[in-house]
Formats: C-alpha cells, sequence, structure tokens
C-alpha cells in the first residue's frame, strides 16, 4: 500500500539562466536542490536517495522526498543538466520510466538553452511521453526584458524576442509534447503555491486514483514480464572523404620559376638596360589594374615609342614602368618552334623596385595577399627599413589602392591567391589557345593550364600538335563539363550543380590527373546524396549502384568505399532496387555485413511480433 500512496516526480531542466541556481528568492538549501519544486515542498523535503521501492539512484539527479496530504509521500528526482541525455541516455529512460509526473523547467531569458531543448531533446522525449501517457508540465520561470520599464510579463510583448523566449514558442513546445504550459514571472509563495501547485495538486490526484483503480500487475511500474521490443542501434557512420590541400600558390611560383616558356613580357634595368627576368602578361593584368593599363592601353600598337601610362608626376605609380621603345614585337617565335603572340618589354625605372623585382613577381604570382611573407623578404634583401616602407607603398600602388589588405584575419582571407585568376577564366583576354568542346569555343591560357595540370603541361610543352597550334579540339567531354574543369585550373574551386555533373567532372579530372579536384567532386556526389531523404532515394533515378561502378571504374577510392557504406546504411531501399544484382560478390558481402538493420535485428523484431500476437490472443481468450 505504500506504493499507491507515493508521487514519483521528474524534473528536467533549470529555471534559472545559464543553469545556474535558483533566483533571489530561494534561501538556503533550495539554493542547491532546484528551487521550484523545492519551494513547493517546502521546509519538510529530505535530501537524500529515498528508500521506497523500485527507486533508482542516479547521483546526476538531485534527489529529495516530501509529504503531502498528510500521508501522500512525494519523491522528486530533479536534474537540472540536460547534457545527461546525451552522456547517459539509458540512465535518463529507466528514471523517467518510474516518473508519475514530468516538470520541465526553463527560463524565459535564456533563449539558447531553450532552443536546445526544443530542438535537440523534445524529439527525443516525444514518443516516450506519447506511449507511456504521462502527464507533463512545461514551465517557464522568469520575466521578460524590457529596456523602456519594468520587466514584462505580458504573453503578447515581442519587444525582446531575439534574447527571451517569447510566449508563443513556450506553447507550442507544449503542443509538441501535450504539456500543461505555465508561466511564472518568479519564484515567490504565490505564484508556486496558488498557479504551479495547483496544477501539480490536480494531476497528483489523478495520479492517486488512477493508482487505487488499477492492478498491481498492469501499473507501468511492474514490467518485469511486460514483452520489450529490441532494441535498435544506430547505423554506422559513413567513412569521411579527405580532401588534398590546395597547390594554387606553389603552382602559380612555378610558373614564374620555370614558365619561361611561356612567358611574354620582358623586364629590364632601366639604368644599365639589363634583362631582369620574365613574367606572363595574363597573370600580370589579372591582378594589377596598373599592368593592365600599361599593357593593354588603347593606343599600345600605334605608338610604339617610350611612354608612361600617365604624365610622370613625382613618387606616382606610374614613375615605376615604361613600355620600352618599340617594346612590343608580335609572334617572337622561339627556338623550340613555339608561337609566343606578343612579347612586350618593360623598363623598370624605380631602383628600389629594380633590386626587389624578383620578390615582388613571386609576391603577385603568388596572389598578392602574404604581405608578412613580402615584408621579410624586402627587409633581408635591402636591409633599410626605411627603404622597405616606401617600396611596399609602390607595391601597393603597383596592384591597385583598393587591394591593400588590413591587418585583420577576415580581410587576409577575403583575398586569397585563387582569386587573382577569376578575370581570366573563360576571357579572351590575352588568350593564346582555344578549346573547342561539342562546337564552345573556350578561350584559355597556356601558362595557366601548365602550371595547374601536369597533363595540359606535357600536351602544351611536348612535341605535340597542341603545341603548336592555337585550337585545340576536346573529344568525349561536354562543354559544361570541360568548362567546370577549367573553372577549377583557374579558381581553385568546383561547385557542380548535380550528382550527374559531379560524376562527370569526377571523370575528366581522373582523365587530365587532376587528384584534388577529384576529390572535391567525390565530396559533391556525398553531400548531394546525404541530403536527399529517404523518400526522394527510394524513388530517385540516379543509380547509386552505377555510380559504385564508375567510382571504381575512374580510381576514386574514397568514393567508392563511401558509397559501399551508403548502400549499406540504407539497406532497405537499395536491396528492392533492380541494380542491386549489378553488385560483384565481394561488393554485395561486404554490404551484407555492414547493413542496417542488421539480420540479427530484423530476426529478433520478428520473434517479438509473433510473441506480440500470441499474447493478444491469449488475452483475447481469456475476457
Amino acid at each position: 500500500m505504500e506504493t499507491l500512496r507515493s508521487i514519483h516526480i521528474v524534473a528536467l531542466g533549470s529555471e534559472c539562466p545559464g543553469g545556474i541556481g535558483p533566483g533571489e528568492e530561494i534561501l538556503g538549501q533550495g539554493q542547491l536542490q532546484g528551487g521550484l519544486l523545492w519551494s513547493y515542498l517546502g521546509h519538510g523535503a529530505l535530501v537524500g536517495p529515498c528508500d521506497l521501492e523500485g527507486s533508482l539512484h542516479n547521483p546526476a539527479f538531485m534527489e529529495y522526498t516530501s509529504r503531502v496530504f498528510g500521508d501522500v509521500t512525494v519523491v522528486v528526482r530533479d536534474c537540472p543538466s540536460w547534457d545527461l541525455l546525451d552522456t547517459d541516455w539509458a540512465s535518463v529512460r529507466k528514471v523517467l520510466e518510474q516518473a508519475d509526473i514530468l516538470v520541465i523547467k526553463y527560463s524565459v531569458t535564456d533563449k539558447l538553452a531553450f532552443q536546445q531543448v526544443r530542438n535537440g531533446y523534445a524529439p527525443r522525449l516525444r514518443p516516450l511521453l506519447r506511449h507511456w501517457g504521462v502527464p507533463v508540465i512545461l514551465v517557464a520561470v522568469g520575466a521578460r526584458l524590457n529596456d523602456e520599464g519594468p520587466p514584462c510579463t505580458c504573453p503578447l510583448c515581442a519587444s525582446d524576442w531575439s534574447s527571451c523566449v517569447p510566449h508563443s514558442e513556450g506553447l507550442q513546445l507544449s503542443r509538441d509534447l501535450g504539456a500543461t504550459y505555465l508561466e511564472l514571472p518568479s519564484l515567490n509563495h504565490v505564484f508556486v503555491g496558488r498557479y504551479f501547485g495547483s496544477v501539480l495538486e490536480y494531476f497528483m490526484i489523478q495520479c492517486l486514483k488512477h493508482k487505487a483503480k488499477e492492478r498491481p500487475e498492469k501499473r507501468r511500474g511492474n514490467k518485469v514480464n511486460e514483452l520489450r521490443p529490441p532494441h535498435l542501434e544506430q547505423p554506422a557512420c559513413l567513412p569521411p572523404i579527405r580532401v588534398e590541400e590546395s597547390s594554387f600558390s606553389q603552382d602559380m611560383q612555378w610558373l614564374l620559376e620555370r614558365g619561361v616558356q611561356f612567358a611574354d613580357v620582358a623586364f629590364y634595368a632601366g639604368d644599365s638596360g639589363k634583362e631582369l627576368g620574365w613574367a606572363h602578361a595574363a597573370v600580370l593584368c589579372a591582378v594589377s589594374p596598373y599592368f593592365r593599363q600599361l599593357l593593354l592601353g588603347p593606343k599600345t600598337r600605334e605608338r610604339p615609342q617610350s611612354r608612361c601610362v600617365c604624365r610622370e608626376r613625382d613618387g606616382g605609380p606610374h614613375s615605376l614602368l615604361s613600355i620600352w621603345d618599340g617594346g612590343i614585337i608580335d609572334d617572337m617565335p622561339r627556338s623550340d618552334g613555339h608561337l609566343t603572340g606578343r612579347l612586350s618589354r618593360l623598363v623598370v625605372k624605380d631602383p628600389l623596385l629594380c633590386m626587389c623585382l624578383w620578390e615582388t613577381l613571386m609576391f603577385i604570382y603568388r596572389g598578392a595577399w602574404e604581405w608578412e611573407h613580402l615584408q621579410e623578404a624586402l627587409e633581408e634583401k635591402l636591409k633599410n627599413s626605411l627603404a622597405v616602407a616606401q617600396l611596399l607603398d609602390r607595391i601597393r600602388s603597383l596592384i591597385g589602392r583598393d587591394r591593400v589588405l588590413k591587418d585583420t584575419p577576415s580581410a587576409r582571407a577575403a583575398q586569397l591567391g585563387p582569386q587573382t585568376l577569376v578575370n581570366l577564366f573563360n576571357s579572351p583576354l590575352y588568350s593564346d589557345v582555344i578549346f573547342m568542346v561539342q562546337g564552345s569555343v573556350l578561350p584559355a591560357h597556356r601558362a595557366v593550364l601548365v602550371a595547374r595540370c601536369d597533363v595540359m603541361a606535357a600536351m602544351f610543352s611536348g612535341k605535340y600538335a597542341e603545341a603548336r597550334s592555337r585550337v585545340v579540339p576536346i573529344h568525349g567531354v561536354s562543354s559544361d563539363t570541360f568548362l567546370s574543369f577549367l573553372e577549377y585550373l583557374y579558381t581553385d574551386s568546383c561547385c557542380p550543380a548535380s550528382v550527374l555533373q559531379a560524376m562527370a567532372v569526377l571523370v575528366c579530372a581522373e582523365m587530365y590527373q587532376v587528384k584534388r579536384l577529384q576529390h572535391l567532386c567525390e565530396v559533391c556526389v556525398c553531400a548531394y546524396l546525404q541530403s536527399m531523404p529517404s523518400r526522394e532515394l527510394a524513388s530517385t533515378g540516379i543509380s547509386v549502384v552505377r555510380l559504385l561502378r564508375r567510382a571504381k571504374c575512374h580510381n576514386a577510392e574514397q568514393l567508392y568505399i563511401w558509397l559501399l557504406h551508403f548502400i549499406a546504411n540504407n539497406y532497405l531501399i537499395f536491396s528492392h532496387k533492380p541494380d542491386f544484382l549489378e553488385l560483384s560478390e565481394e561488393e554485395r558481402e561486404q554490404v551484407e555485413r555492414l547493413r542496417w538493420p542488421s539480420r540479427g535485428y530484423l530476426q529478433e523484431l520478428s520473434e517479438y511480433q509473433q510473441r506480440r500476437r500470441k499474447l493478444r490472443k491469449s488475452r483475447c481468450l481469456v475476457m
């Protein structure tokens, strides 16, 4: 009879912002034991594990007992931290199974904690509460903020929705959980006793009536002989796809150091006429507006005489470089027979820039964003801080004042190296090769292609027809796919629009041996497939098994392994499709080994359903 005259209350959540102790109105032990229920029970509460039959002690729950209605024992298990649901869900479930009443608390001024409860923990509790039929009380504690006056208690006030939990969101959560919703502006005796206490006492009375009527063997607390469904484990995690680090800056550095074959700009010292080095007009014009104006002026061909971009003024960027007299030579042949197009000869007039031209060009080729490395190189070369500061100012003028980076991480990240060649992508500016793909004309630049792709380097540097031709036909690839491939070479990024497009670019990347692009396409395929809900996976026309076959054929090992795990994790969907039979015997064995749900679980589920049917038939015969 003692069990019939006891009430088990489980409380989850904290009624205080940030999970800190209760409000100022709670004194003494109430600050340590949870404010709301402790305030209702009063001074008669006793701290510590109870001795009632079937009680479960968990150190994460603060346990205390009291008496109501004279002879009814109330056992409270209060857990202010929701993290326990993640770390020890099995223990929480056992405690919840013994609950006669569940109280969920939150502070209206702690919106982040409320959102975690609503989005993360409520979906896990909802099916259990509906199955058990436990009455739930959702309590919002605290007054909403109001900058213009005292704390606001109006449920329709929307002045602080950005920082506080509005009445409508709390009411919606209570509807989702099937709970009774209460709002308590504070934890004083009026609100706790009159409002919360009245609702709690109503449910306690109903619970006592229910316990008095039901037979002990039917009570939820005695589940010794009750059938339990088998436990379904979570599917195994899909293997990660690893992407190689970007080599864009290193590729462009290689172009400056060893790509003299495709250089079309020569630099000479202004005082001695000595040749200082070679560069590529396409790269210079893509990075620097000054070079664009210098090399692509409107009268470049009509006026070959010595000139500057603007009228000379002391200290301006126009005084750094000038065009050599007759410095533009069309189609100047090299000794190896390759055509270079126009060769521009530039005179370096500034002595500091003349001394540090190589460091400046290296800075431009690597993306014009590594200012710290440039400054270190200049300091080591010049050994003069004033000269370094002057040259840095001139280099800023050279690449355009709008490209000067502020000394913040976000500003540095805003102008990474790959972004410097965006304007060259699919642009005729200084283009020296044209790809013909399915009737589409795609202009490109040999220097960029050679630096970024080893197959292209062999194609344009060897004794092949492409090395001596301006028009290069491409077969076996669609124009959209090849354009995406070129986009990666220029920008170091790729965003295919679909799974099939990503696979097509992956095949093209494997054809031209660009491993990092292949990895990016693998990531895209995985992201698209994972974003599909189960219904779409079941009805889609995309054959995952054929994607698996193409991944294996084109050496996409990471994608191949990932797709095998993906098929295994969605076994009930893919095993009913006709193309499932196309898997090899080895692949099918691996999928069967990794399948979810497992064969063992399905067997246990079948046995459980059979036992339930037999139990129902036996009950019907008794009735």
